[in-house]
């Protein structure tokens, strides 16, 4: 599932071929994507509304258009392709947006787990599910007092914790196994055991390496690619996550893999003690 910095890459592919285009028809092949409002109120609103920007929040792609906001979540597979006005619809086409330049932009989702929801744009931070997420990594209000008193009474693994988006919106396992290697904390350590030197350690490392991973446009997984021809290069980076039976960087230790919440979670036993 892509996490933050692959949701940014995404959001920076869109922009050259949506920025200021209008969408003048909607068609809506798997009624189950379209998470709010109805199917036919969403194919009804959604014509003639210009996109103006692009953003994202948490895993949220987030489409600006003139009276509201299109937040698209990828779930798994979900990604886009862009094809001529009328060009046959493949298997896993889902939802159509004819813009005014004869272009057909297309989601795709090979499992049908992606989500849109068509907001208010003077509402939408209020309401589900914006409303529920937590802050940005790049966020001034990301403090080590603010991690602190959110998981300082936590009994979960922090890694589990870590993955909550309610508290830090956008990390998912691959960034947490490395956020969490580089802080040198074990996956498995309640989160009510991180003092908040190690919380400010935590906070330091996540900024470090999701910016690091946006600038190298996110890491490319065999189920999810960011949009046609973009491809991440953040996997050459990782120094833990889908390294197990691998020597640890730091110390030539094996790395492991475990279940933390019942997802895989590599780390150094060493190293996170």
């Amino acid at each position: 599932m892509p996490e933050k910095p692959e949701v940014i890459t995404v959001a920076k592919a869109l922009k050259p071929q949506l920025i200021d285009r209008t969408i003048i028809d909607c068609n809506i092949y798997w009624n189950n994507i379209i998470a709010y409002p109805t199917t036919d109120e969403f194919k009804q609103k959604i014509i003639n509304q210009k996109i103006s920007n692009i953003t994202t929040r948490g895993k949220f792609i987030v489409l600006t258009l003139t009276e509201y906001n299109l937040l698209i979540h990828l779930r798994m597979e979900g990604k886009f392709t862009f094809r001529k006005k009328g060009e046959e619809l493949t298997k896993h086409e889902h939802v159509e947006f004819l813009l005014d330049n004869g272009i057909s932009f297309r989601f795709h989702d090979v499992r049908k787990f992606g989500k849109m929801y068509l907001l208010n744009k003077n509402k939408t931070n209020d309401l589900n599910p914006l409303d529920e997420l937590g802050l940005e990594f790049s966020d001034p209000l990301l403090t080590k007092e603010y991690l602190y008193n959110k998981i300082h009474k936590k009994k979960l693994p922090i890694k589990t914790v870590l993955l909550d988006q309610s508290i830090i919106a956008g990390i998912g396992n691959i960034y947490a196994d490395e956020i969490l290697f580089k802080s040198g904390i074990n996956p498995l350590r309640k989160a009510c055991t991180i003092n908040i030197n190690e919380c400010q350690k935590i906070i330091t490392n996540c900024y470090e390496i999701l910016t690091k991973a946006i600038s190298l446009g996110g890491t490319t997984i065999k189920s999810f690619t960011s949009s046609e021809g973009v491809h991440g290069l953040f996997q050459n980076e990782l120094l833990v996550h889908g390294q197990a039976g691998s020597s640890c960087p730091n110390c030539s230790t094996i790395i492991k893999k475990i279940k933390v919440g019942g997802r895989g979670t590599y780390f150094c036993s060493k190293c996170q003690k």
